[in-house]
């Protein structure tokens, strides 16, 4: 008989959570209509995601499972799981017993008409948020590997968690799901106030606690039900469509996914409020859940949608379906368009320019940055960027067993199966050992029946695939460097490189040098925005202590080895190899850099040194650092070709 102690503690119920409607909206739409494609909630820690999410399989309809019912399933998927874990794979247990090919199901088909919850899923391995993506859009896996050819249904309410901290989903991944809502802690002191009362009371009883809402849970649910049986019968008019179209349009998201989701999430909000018909409410509320993650196409655009931009849309929407509907309402053809094309200026067309036409960037007197103007050259701010900069992709040598990314080699037990071993591998190599095996089926008697194994048999799995690294980006901001165009453009390449740090899942720090000191601006993180807001915000000027930012980037490097051992360092430092800090600089500056390099620390150099005269001292600190050189000027996207790697 189980005790009191072993009970199973209730979940916290759906009803009783507190301010976070907009998230609670978005799960319900997903579980009136899984086609959605899933939901994104974005947040800081302690903001309710997980319990919310876990709250809702409750109100999910039964499932009919093999003549039986049986309630909604949660199925958690970890971060660390591996594909075969997550699609499915060969049934092993059956294959050695039987001698028989069979499939074994994964996670995907455990969440089969249930929830599918992936807590940090920003950390998940980008194949395997594709997969997760394919499967909820489409309601359906297929599966052909190890010469098995399979499909199940897979219609689950995808919900993914993140805290942005921890590192963004690549825009391409961002787009693949259906919602996203961005969580925070509300600052009113009332709804905090409630928040913690309620939560006291449940850790206190919580059985008593889930009783109070036993009733209102039960309402949500059968609201949920009506909403999905009425979802095939509302109607999406002719004008609400056209609406959606023009949103989409006027937001400028890539492809045709926005439109879809749109669509899908309205009517269910529609078929949620029990209407039969999609009207312009239902489409705004939908653009507030569809829209925010489609307009970030970099990862440094700030999230969100703007209210007065969409307020503005939907009247532009509103009269673009208003012009509609009182065109099909006029008898007769339809008036030819106006042609254009040989309208002068003097019409109303458009003009190229020409001499003597003066625009607003033109230099006049006043120009803080002409003859007599800017600012002086000791802690002037850092100029804006230069956006002709696409990174080349930097490589640390070898191959190493890292944390997944898409940056250097490495062998782990996601990457693909290159080849097998007798040795320990990452997972067993089923091909190779069924081989091993067969070739000794006769002298161990076997004529019919399961396979005979032997220890001997058994072939390990060597998998290569791609790592993350830690980038430590060095960054010279000198007065030697702080003329704006070349700072400008030195600003430009970091961007480049971080946003190349972002899509490559690395962990990035920036260590600026100037003064008389190295300062970590940036310690290692995920969060490449974070590392771009504080590059922009950058001082520069003073004398260029050189040896102190590669002292501080060993520093950095060893103590983040500590940490997490298995991943990998790269150093990019961005100079003019014009060391002045201190006696004796750039002597201590090499010196430096060689206790770097000692330290079997991955490096390169990007020499930022330009004009006629150029003293290469940037490449000498390259030798000794024993790592890649390059001059800023190939990290330009007109002259990218190849591959840098950082010499050992």
């Amino acid at each position: 008989m189980r005790s009191e102690e072993d009970r199973p503690v209730a979940g916290f119920p759906f009803s009783a959570v507190v301010g976070q409607d907009q998230l609670r909206l978005a799960l319900i739409l997903c579980a009136v209509h899984p086609g959605i494609g899933g939901v994104l909630v974005r947040g800081e820690k302690g903001t309710a995601k997980s319990t919310v999410v876990r709250a809702l399989t409750a109100l999910l309809p039964a499932v009919d499972d093999a003549g039986t019912t049986r309630p909604a399933r949660l199925v958690e998927l970890p971060v660390g799981a591996t594909e075969d874990r997550v699609i499915g794979s060969i049934d092993l247990e059956k294959v050695l017993r039987d001698g028989e090919r069979a499939f074994q199901p994964g996670l995907l088909a455990a969440a089969h008409q249930g929830v599918l919850y992936v807590d940090e899923v920003n950390l998940l391995h980008d194949h395997l948020v594709d997969v997760l993506l394919d499967a909820a859009a489409m309601g359906r896996v297929h599966i052909e590997r190890d010469g098995i050819s399979h499909s199940h249904p897979a219609k689950f309410v995808l919900v993914g968690t993140m805290n942005p901290e921890e590192g963004e989903l690549r825009p391409q991944l961002l787009d693949r799901f259906g919602l996203a809502v961005d969580v925070a802690a509300s600052r009113d002191v009332d709804i905090r106030m409630e928040v913690v009362r309620r939560r006291l009371d449940y850790e206190r009883d919580p059985d008593a606690f889930v009783a109070r809402y036993v009733s209102a849970d039960e309402e949500l649910a059968s609201e949920i039900l009506t909403a999905r049986e009425k979802l095939d019968s509302v109607k999406l008019s002719n004008r609400e469509l056209r609406r959606i179209a023009s949103l989409c349009a006027s937001f400028d998201v890539d492809g045709m996914r926005a439109d879809l989701v749109l669509a899908r999430t309205a009517t269910a909000h529609a078929a949620w409020r029990g209407d039969s018909e999609v009207t312009a409410e239902d489409v705004r509320v939908a653009a507030e859940l569809t829209l925010p993650h489609r307009r970030r196409r970099d990862p440094f655009d700030e999230p969100g949608l703007d209210q007065q931009q969409l307020d503005d849309a939907l009247e532009q929407a509103d009269q673009d379906a208003q012009s509609q509907v009182e065109d099909d309402a006029r008898d007769g053809e339809p008036e030819p368009p106006e042609n254009h094309e040989d309208r002068g200026p003097e019409d109303g067309g458009s003009d190229d320019g020409g001499p003597g036409d003066e625009g607003p960037d033109d230099d006049g007197p006043d120009d803080p940055d002409g003859p007599g103007g800017g600012v002086r050259a000791t802690d002037r701010p850092s100029a804006p960027p230069a956006g002709e900069f696409k990174a080349k992709l930097l490589e640390v040598p070898g191959v190493g067993e890292g944390a997944p990314g898409r940056r250097s080699r490495s062998m782990s037990s996601r990457g693909r199966v290159v080849r097998s071993t007798r040795e320990r591998g990452h997972g067993l190599h089923l091909t190779s050992t069924v081989f091993a095996a067969a070739e000794s089926q006769v002298a161990r008697g076997r004529t019919a029946g399961r396979l005979r194994l032997a220890p001997a048999d058994l072939r390990g799995a060597i998998r290569e695939g791609r790592e993350g690294n830690l980038i430590v980006f060095v960054v010279d901001a000198s007065g030697s460097m702080a003329a704006r165009d070349r700072l400008s453009a030195v600003t430009g390449a970091v961007v480049s490189l971080l946003r190349d740090a972002y899509q490559r899942r690395d962990k990035v720090a920036v260590i600026t040098v100037r003064g008389r000191e190295a300062e970590l601006v940036l310690p290692p993180t995920s969060s490449v925005d974070i590392a771009v807001r504080r590059l922009q915000s950058m001082r520069t000027g003073g004398k260029s202590p050189l040896a102190e930012g590669f002292l501080r980037a060993r520093e950095v490097v060893l103590r983040e080895r500590l940490r997490d051992p298995q991943r990998r360092a790269l150093v990019v430092t961005l100079t003019d190899g014009r060391a002045t800090g201190g006696k004796d600089a750039l002597h201590r500056a090499r010196v430096a850099a060689h206790l770097l390099a000692d330290a079997s620390v991955a490096s390169i150099v990007v020499d930022c040194e330009t004009g006629l005269v150029r003293l290469g001292l940037a490449a000498e600190l390259a030798r000794e650092l024993r790592g890649g050189y390059v001059r800023l000027a190939e990290l330009s996207a007109q002259q990218v070709a190849g591959v840098v790697r950082a010499a050992a």
